[in-house]
């Protein structure tokens, strides 16, 4: 598992830890990792030029202490200090005695156009909003200048809390991150900004409190999944029942059905009119045309996908919800399921919006959700006192208890951003969420396996073709 901390533990535990080292120590901890880094970055050290943007602070001066490791390596090192009178008093120093050299801003052209590598020390993980214009004037330089761009701790002009973006930003190709990872790295639109994460530790571990946000790893996922024993039989494995598909759209139905067929449950039953479709392509589904209460015993429904907006499929949301059981709630049935319904509910209930959903659900502009996905899928969580997979260039799972961090899907691909993606995942989920796996993990287990199955398949790809490729992402 990865785990993501906020700002606030990052700094309580630097200083429980600060408190028992000698000074310094702990800087020069992030200074080493930070110039192996960029060690690897340049391939070779001796004669490469380095260009250190120093802000003010602890995140300049790892900055100027990596620069002086890379100096007396034999680099030519020249530091850029963007508020010359509250630099770095003791890394500035370090830099100078290792051979660097330090200009102010108005001084940087002609270092910044030679440089191979360009070090982001300009704001720390406690930064709000945007780079300021002198900054971001910078920057345009390096991007012109084509030198990699190793950020320190996480892109400049980030929120390290939220991943928001608020203005002009520094776009990274490697971010050196210390102790344990920040949110802001694994959420959009800052992930999108960080390019490749190497974590560094510095000795936190044992003071980080909960994590904020976390990711899984495929071992995480492995551990999860159902796996039946001897004595199962396809009732004990779980069923779950699919409420899809319309005249309008019949192919959400074969969607959402093959999506659960390959999510480990024991079977699968379908309601709704689009029966023939289903057994066509996948003739063991327990085919209904009645209603979701008279279908037969389940374990969890999956409700939505492509239903429209009938009279009959407003019944058929309300039915399910009035179950017993786990239910995940999809596309239409997002439109047409109550809040006090949901909030009603004794078992687990999964909400599945994208961010347009999302928006709707809680009031708001769909550009708000897609700039600040994770107070959106916390929000959402509480609001509806549901589990919900907000989907999306990040993916978030968020559990109703604002105790439970939020999870990040670390899988996936642009390609999936096809008609019927998300069909597919509310019919895996549902199906994990049969199989009796809680509803955080039947959620983001399938968010993860989904998002493999998508790299796995050759592009473009359609949905139908990452339900193929479900058995490939499922861990042996």
């Amino acid at each position: 598992m990865r785990y993501a901390h906020t700002v606030q533990a990052v700094r309580d535990a630097e200083d429980a830890l600060m408190a028992r080292l000698p000074e310094g120590v702990l800087m020069q901890r992030a200074a080493a990792g930070l110039a192996a880094v960029g060690a690897e970055v340049l391939g070779r050290v001796y004669g490469s030029r380095v260009v250190v943007l120093a802000g003010s602070g602890s995140n300049g001066g790892d900055a100027l202490y990596a620069g002086a490791r890379l100096a007396r390596r034999g680099a030519a090192v020249t530091a850029v200090l963007l508020s010359p009178e509250r630099a770095h008093t003791a890394g500035l120093a370090a830099l100078r005695a290792a051979g660097g050299r330090a200009v102010g801003v108005e001084d940087a052209a002609a270092p910044v156009a030679r440089a191979h590598l360009v070090y982001d020390g300009i704001v720390g993980i406690g930064g709000k909003g945007g780079l300021r214009p002198q900054a971001a004037d910078l920057m345009r330089a390096v991007y012109d200048a084509r030198a990699a761009v190793v950020a320190v701790d996480l892109p400049s002009g980030v929120d390290a809390d939220t991943g928001e973006v608020a203005g002009d930003a520094v776009r990274a190709d490697v971010t050196v991150t210390f102790g344990t990872y920040k949110p802001g790295l694994l959420i959009d639109p800052a992930a999108g900004l960080a390019g490749a994460l190497r974590l560094i530790d510095i000795g936190l571990g044992e003071d980080l409190g909960v994590p904020a946000v976390e990711a899984l790893q495929n071992s995480d996922v492995a551990a999860m999944l159902p796996r039946p024993g001897g004595e199962s039989d396809k009732y004990r494995r779980g069923v779950v029942g699919i409420v899809a598909g319309s005249d309008r759209y019949p192919g959400a139905a074969v969607l959402a059905v093959s999506g659960a067929i390959r999510g480990g449950a024991g079977a699968v039953r379908y309601v709704g009119g689009g029966g023939a479709a289903v057994l066509a392509r996948h003739p063991e589904t327990l085919v209904s045309t009645g209603s979701p209460h008279a279908a037969g015993r389940v374990q969890a429904w999956v409700v939505g996908p492509g239903l429209g907006d009938s009279a009959a499929a407003r019944t058929a949301v309300e039915e399910v919800l009035a179950s017993d059981v786990p239910v995940l709630v999809d596309a239409d049935g997002l439109r047409l399921m109550s809040r006090d319904a949901v909030l009603g509910r004794n078992a687990a209930t999964v909400l599945t919006p994208h961010a347009g959903e999302a928006a709707a659900l809680l009031g708001r502009p769909r550009e708000a959700v897609e700039a600040s996905r994770l107070d959106a899928v916390r929000a959402l969580a509480g609001a509806y006192g549901a589990t919900v997979l907000l989907k999306g260039s990040t993916t978030l799972v968020a559990s109703p208890s604002a105790l439970e961090p939020v999870r990040v899907n670390p899988t996936g691909t642009a390609w999936l951003a096809t008609a019927g993606s998300g069909d597919v995942l509310s019919g895996l989920a549902g199906s994990l969420l049969a199989a009796a796996l809680p509803a955080a993990d039947a959620a983001s287990a399938a968010a993860y396996l989904h998002g493999l199955a998508a790299r796995l398949t050759p592009p473009p790809l359609t949905a139908l073709d990452v339900a193929t490729t479900l058995p490939t992402a499922w861990p042996l």
